[in-house]
Parts: C-alpha cells; structure tokens; sequence
C-alpha cells in the first residue's frame, strides 16, 4: 500500500512539473532588456540575418533613451538604476547580436545586410559610447556599465568585420 502511494505522488509531481515547466522556460527565453514586443519580434524573426538587424534596431533605442536621459536631468532617486539599466539593455542587445554572427557563420547563412547594419552603426555607438567615457555627465554613476558597453561594441564590431570578410558573396552562374 506503502508503494502504491509513493507512486501516485510521484506521478502528480511528474504531472505538476510537466505543466509549470513550458511556462517557466518561456519566461526564462525573454531577455530581461527586452520589452514583450521587441522579444515577440525577435521570435518572429526567423532568419539570423533578420534577427542581427532587431538587435541593432534595438540597441539603437536604448542609445537614444541614455542620451534623452543624460540630457534630462532629473532629482528622481532611481536615475542611476534607470541609466545603468538602459547601458545593460544596450550591451545585451549587441551582445546577442555577436552571439548570432558567431551562430550564422556556424550554419554559412547569409547575414552579409545584417552586417553591413551592425558595422556602420556600431561605429556610431562606439564613438558616442567612448566620448561618455572622456566627458560624461554623471559619469561616475555608470562608468563600469559604460565601460562594459564599450567592450560589448567593440568586442561585436571585431566579430562584424570578420564575418564579413570570411562570409563570401553567393556566386552568380553565367546562363
């Protein structure tokens, strides 16, 4: 009897784990920087190319809220978090964005446009990022998110220049 009621137990924890665990690796798939809409996005996106060119999108708002933010000061006692954690959205959208070159050039998918979109913004990025770095309001509030950016840009350009250069162009057949 003892054995019996062992195994019904077992049997309604397997059942429990199975229904909350889908709903716990959905919510664990959501990157925290994005909002519901942006990561809806990037599940729609179904091609690596696609979804490189929603990150840089991605970072390229976070970029413009940090300058509307710095440009704004305000007397708000969260303004630290709210700067830093727009920095940290910035750096986990170029880094997945790496993530995914890395990924494409792995499955020799054609991600040459994304590319091209990550190589010129990302200079803009980084040229922005690095004169923070020199002149920054506020500076030493996120220096060390901002420093992470930096290397996160940097780190995604290197990677954006290489694939560019290993990802060869298709080949065009004379008919």
């Amino acid at each position: 009897m003892r054995a019996f009621m062992s195994a019904i137990a077992l049997a309604i924890l397997a059942v429990g784990i199975a229904t909350v665990a889908p709903s716990r690796l959905a919510a664990q798939d959501k990157k925290d920087y994005l909002t519901d809409a942006e990561a809806d996005k990037i599940r729609e996106a179904y091609t690596p190319n696609n979804r490189i060119a929603l990150f840089v999108m991605f970072a390229d708002d976070r970029i413009a809220k940090l300058k509307y933010t710095l440009a704004h000061p305000t007397t708000d006692r969260r303004r630290v978090e709210q700067i830093n954690a727009v920095i940290n959205g910035y750096s986990g959208c170029i880094d997945d964005a790496a993530d995914l070159i890395d990924i494409a050039r792995d499955k020799q998918q054609d991600i040459r446009p994304a590319l091209k979109a990550l190589v010129a913004k990302g200079k803009d990025f980084l040229t922005y990022l690095q004169d923070l770095q020199k002149n920054g309001p506020e500076l030493d509030t996120y220096k060390e998110t901002l420093d992470d950016a930096v290397e996160a840009t940097q780190d995604a350009l290197a990677d954006a220049e290489k694939a560019q250069k290993d990802i060869a162009p298709p080949v065009r057949r004379k008919q």
